[in-house]
């Protein structure tokens, strides 16, 4: 597939998706306050853009935050658990326990243990992102072929030696996937953290806008952070290719 035609499907994808929205808005009788014409979203942003930007600034601070110190802390842990059974015994039931329950239950808390600045909004951030790092790079290191890790120790490997040079780069497209699907999902904890409460942040906006029934800047901070999002998690993509760089290209059919 070449390059023009991968940015002309989305592009093609969200033409027809903005159309759609302006014809339901346009002719289907749905009052201004419960779906804004995407002109008026428009308009909202632009006026709006020093707000906007102000607050995809904290959001997109947040975000970052969440995502290096819960990718450290989930492959710390799955190391952890992959050196020692009993880690993983003790462990893993509590890593399953942050996603039992649910993000919303907790955000009061974090807030009230964390304040209303940026520090609870990054341990939403974490929580939501800790299981999927951690399942999935402790899932790569469980999977290791057994040839290659007696293959290792036939030749005088130490247990350290084994997982540092056969183990961890045998999981490390594992680590690579829960790492992308970290960075889609971490702007979640973030806005949610917002939601709860805080004073700045795409979440806050939202939030702010809703309760004006300004509808127009709420869809405007709406695809400020999906658009956030969407770049973030192709960054994300492009740096692990390029760290990545000797797993093969999966090419798409026509």
């Amino acid at each position: 597939m070449t390059m023009a035609a991968r940015l002309l499907r989305p592009l093609v994808t969200l033409f027809g998706l903005v159309c759609v929205w302006w014809g339901i808005a346009r002719w289907g009788h749905v009052p201004p306050y419960l779906l804004p014409a995407p002109d008026a979203v428009a308009r909202a942003m632009w006026r709006q853009r020093a707000l906007l930007g102000d607050s995809a600034l904290t959001t997109l601070v947040e975000t970052l935050c969440g995502l290096v110190l819960g990718v450290c802390g989930g492959g710390a842990l799955a190391l952890l658990m992959a050196l020692s059974p009993s880690v993983r015994r003790w462990t893993m039931p509590l890593v399953l326990l942050s996603q039992a329950v649910p993000v919303f239950a907790l955000a009061p808390l974090l807030v009230l243990w964390f304040g209303f600045g940026m520090a609870s909004k990054i341990v939403m951030a974490v929580l939501v992102i800790f299981f999927p790092v951690t399942s999935s790079f402790a899932d790569g290191l469980r999977q290791t072929p057994a040839d290659w890790i007696d293959l290792a120790r036939t030749m005088g490997a130490s247990r350290w030696r084994v997982l540092l040079y056969v183990r961890l780069p045998a999981a490390l497209p594992a680590l690579a996937s829960g790492m992308r699907v970290a960075t889609a999902i971490a702007p979640i904890g973030a806005v949610v953290g917002e939601w709860v409460g805080a004073s700045s942040g795409l979440g806050f906006l939202m939030q702010t806008a809703n309760t004006r029934f300004e509808t127009d800047l709420m869809f405007a901070a709406l695809l400020v952070l999906s658009a956030m999002t969407v770049l973030l998690w192709w960054g994300m993509d492009l740096m692990l290719r390029r760290v990545l760089y000797w797993l093969p290209v999966r090419h798409e059919g026509p």
